[in-house]
Order: C-alpha cells, then structure tokens, then sequence
C-alpha cells in the first residue's frame, strides 16, 4: 500500500491507497500495516484507485515505526485471517514488540542477508529457524548471534514488501514469535 494522505487531529489518521477491494472490508476490521494491527474507520474503491483510512493513537505512534512515515510512503498491508484460512508461514498477531535497527544488509546471490538487533529484552525471545515478524512480513531466522540475528530476504519478497529497500541503521517493528512468550510465562520465568 501507499499512504496518500495524512491528518493530524486528536488522533492522527494515514488513508492508505491498496489492491485490495475495499468492498470486500467491512469498516471496523483490521489491517496489518507494516506488522501494526489496525482498524479501517473509512474506506471507497474509486476509479483512481480504492483506499482506506485508519486511525493511530499517540501510543501507536510512539512505539512503532509509524509516526516516522510520510505520504508517499510504501507500508506492508495484510489482512485478518479468517479461521480456516492456510497458514503459510506462522500465526502473526500485529501486536509490535519493539522497535529494532537494521545492522547490515549483505547481498547473497539473489537474495539479502539482514542482521537486526534486538537487544537483551526481545533477543532471548528470538531462536535460530524459529520466526519473527519484521515489519509486517512473517520471516525464518536464520542464525542468533547473542542479541543479532539474521534473515534472508528473497527476491520474490524483496519486490512485494518494503523490506527489500532497507539499510543499514533503519528502524523497524519487531514481533516476536507468542509461543516464545507462552512458552516463558508457563515455565515460569517471566
């Protein structure tokens, strides 16, 4: 999607432009933008393209990378899961954990290696071949190296996501995989 316009009023509202058929999303569901879980409050399919409106509480915008974007802006959109649907990678919430830096991007053939930190607090939560959630996009873990970690970016997703335009010292939101928190609060250590 593409943020086409931005209000500031007691809560901020970003209209993003989407593919998706906006007669087919009901106002109040939710939609995922850039890994931040959202509600449509607005919405139209024009001959100029279809869009919709969300709002963001100061909150959100001070704990994700939203409050950094402008218009023009690419965001990473997805929509709810409706039960029943396939699981084609693992179960993503929307529920940012913290925002991360990107600490490198290396080519690799085809694809981008890129190494995050995710400090002491959320780096034990990450386990290599486990997944996380970068920016909205579900991922594999490929390596942990105490609080890094890094994943491959192929080209099929550096084209469909923004993840392929990022660099080094960039932000992004971070969610980590809940059954790593399940798993620590059931054992106790939380």
């Amino acid at each position: 999607g593409e943020i086409i316009d931005i209000v500031e009023k007691r809560d901020t509202q970003f209209t993003i432009k989407t593919a998706y058929d906006m007669n087919t999303v009901d106002i109040g569901a939710s939609i995922a933008s850039n890994g931040v879980c959202l509600t449509v409050v607005e919405k139209e399919n024009t001959p100029d393209g279809n869009w919709y409106t969300v709002e963001l509480s100061q909150e959100t915008l001070n704990v994700t990378t939203l409050g950094t974007l402008h218009v023009g802006d690419k965001v990473n959109l997805e929509r709810a899961m409706k039960l029943g649907d396939e699981v084609g990678g693992h179960l993503v919430l929307g529920h940012v954990d913290t925002v991360i830096p990107v600490c490198e991007v290396t080519p690799v053939g085809d694809s981008l290696c890129i190494t995050f930190d995710a400090g002491q607090q959320y780096g034990r939560y990450v386990a290599e071949k486990g997944s996380v959630v970068i920016d909205g996009v579900s991922l594999t873990v490929n390596s942990v190296d105490e609080t890094k970690f890094s994943v491959n970016i192929i080209p099929h997703t550096q084209d469909m996501t923004t993840l392929g335009n990022l660099s080094a010292g960039r932000q992004v939101n971070l969610e980590i995989d809940m059954m790593a928190r399940y798993v620590e609060r059931l054992l106790g250590q939380a």
